[in-house]
């Protein structure tokens, strides 16, 4: 197991119902986990959102606190549901309903990293994919749920900003010749996890940094949005992709000469965003039932 299935940075004062998450940044591989993969150690990470959690560090700062994962992605995924176990790599899990997320490989313990490159040679016990998710999952997701509670009870409402990033070429199929190339990829699934004046405001702060934003496409949120996102209850979710190129070399999945520069320009991001909800009372208006 790795050593924490979470970390939690709280601000000296909570002053957002903002709730900053990176569920993918983790980094801490068992020992036990790199004997049985047939990757090396840089493919094993290419589905990490690397230092994402290092990007929105300053949260705390801005009265909201940020919910970092522990274990990687490739050993438990915790933006996928408990249930979405692979018959293809876990043995005993009987073949159901058509997931497209478990028939690539990517269920909650994937079978895959990038480009579908397999992480086993054979497959896991039940009792393994168990452990991990009793381990990991279920006590990030409790965390999760426990820092939205106390966002909603405090301000009337919760925003939760789910962050993670994206490989250069994922917006391949929807740069346009001759327009800027999207940069940040806002997911609310299409109006069904977040209000449409949250988005706005958060789109704007980008926008307003000069970066390209675009929304839904490729990524419009998988199950944090899908399973927290209840406007309806004033719960709000808004995924947020950042291309890695900005920050980060992908091929040694190491920060690049802009990592800095970006960070800062992430600061009054973050501060913008984290300002949605502040001083005790929330400065959005509450969604309609």
């Amino acid at each position: 197991m790795p050593k924490a299935a979470y970390h939690i940075d709280l601000p000296v004062r909570r002053t957002s119902c903002v709730v900053f998450a990176s569920p993918h940044s983790g980094r801490d591989y068992p020992w036990s986990f790199l004997r049985r993969t047939v990757l090396d150690e840089l493919s094993i990470r290419s589905s990490e959102d690397a230092y994402v959690d290092r990007l929105f560090d300053c949260a705390p700062d801005f009265g909201a606190p940020l919910l970092r994962a522990g274990a990687p992605r490739a050993y438990v995924d915790l933006n996928r549901s408990a249930e979405e176990l692979d018959p293809a790599l876990i043995e005993g899990v009987r073949r159901s309903s058509h997931n497209p997320r478990v028939t690539s490989g990517l269920g909650v313990i994937p079978r895959v990293v990038a480009n579908g490159r397999a992480i086993y040679r054979g497959k896991l016990d039940l009792a393994e994919a168990q452990r991990r998710i009793d381990g990991v999952w279920r006590p990030y997701h409790a965390e999760l749920a426990r820092q939205l509670a106390v966002a909603h009870e405090t301000h009337g409402q919760a925003v939760l900003i789910d962050c993670h990033s994206m490989p250069h070429e994922a917006v391949d199929g929807i740069a346009r010749a001759g327009a800027r190339r999207p940069q940040i990829v806002l997911g609310d699934r299409f109006g069904a996890s977040a209000a449409p004046d949250i988005v706005d405001r958060i789109e704007a702060a980008f926008a307003a940094a000069g970066l390209t934003v675009v929304r839904n496409a490729p990524f419009a949120g998988a199950y944090v949005a899908q399973h927290y996102g209840r406007p309806s209850r004033h719960q709000h979710v808004v995924q947020i992709e950042i291309d890695r190129a900005i920050y980060m070399d992908e091929r040694s999945v190491r920060p690049n000469a802009d990592f800095h520069a970006f960070r800062r320009v992430l600061r009054g991001i973050v501060a913008e965003v984290a300002a949605l909800g502040g001083g005790g009372h929330s400065s959005l208006p509450l969604a309609a039932e």
